[in-house]
């Protein structure tokens, strides 16, 4: 694995030996960036914004945005093994300053966050395969208001998985690369 683009383009980045940590592939990732950048259907400048990557794993698409200009990426793992590879990696690729690092589950995450002063500019989703409860997920976004208006949601599931999203989520996109399902949207004020 490896930063695609950006100030850190082609900068390795530590991978997990487990199967429990499922780290964004590169093909994905620089699609995701693609889309971001040249088509009209988003309003997002990723330079100086702020994100959000929760079950980070490894930290790949927060590494990313970073790379790319984004002012700072606030980190949500849980998983020690993989939680220990992403802080290696932000010390690796010198990221320290413009990362908030959280080992601890997304939902106690978001419950200690419900008055908080963060607000992103982009949301990057990308829980467990397994995990159900998507459209909880979305919906507790909506209600603590941790998303700009019109900042951008981004969901990433398997392409067979039969989602119910939430009606709160308006899908702007949605591609399929291959196994993975990217969907990106707006949450409804």
């Amino acid at each position: 694995m490896r930063i695609v683009g950006g100030n850190l383009k082609g900068r390795k980045i530590f991978q997990p030996r487990d199967v429990k940590t499922r780290p964004l592939k590169d093909l994905v990732k620089e699609s995701i960036f693609n889309l971001l950048n040249h088509s009209n259907k988003f309003n997002l400048d990723l330079n100086k914004s702020s994100i959000l990557d929760c079950f980070s794993g490894t930290g790949s698409f927060g590494l990313e945005c970073l790379s790319r200009g984004a002012n700072d990426v606030t980190f949500v793992e849980n998983y020690k093994p993989s939680y220990d590879i992403l802080k290696k990696n932000i010390h690796n690729l010198n990221l320290k300053e413009n990362s908030r690092l959280y080992q601890k589950d997304f939902f106690k995450f978001l419950d200690e966050n419900l008055n908080s002063d963060y607000y992103f500019d982009l949301i990057f989703l990308d829980p467990p395969y397994r995990m159900q409860k998507v459209s909880f997920i979305i919906q507790k976004i909506k209600k603590i208001k941790i998303l700009k208006k019109k900042g951008l949601l981004i969901l990433h599931r398997h392409k067979k998985e039969n989602l119910e999203i939430s009606k709160d989520l308006e899908i702007l996109d949605c591609r399929i690369y291959g196994i993975s399902k990217i969907i990106i949207g707006y949450l409804g004020s």
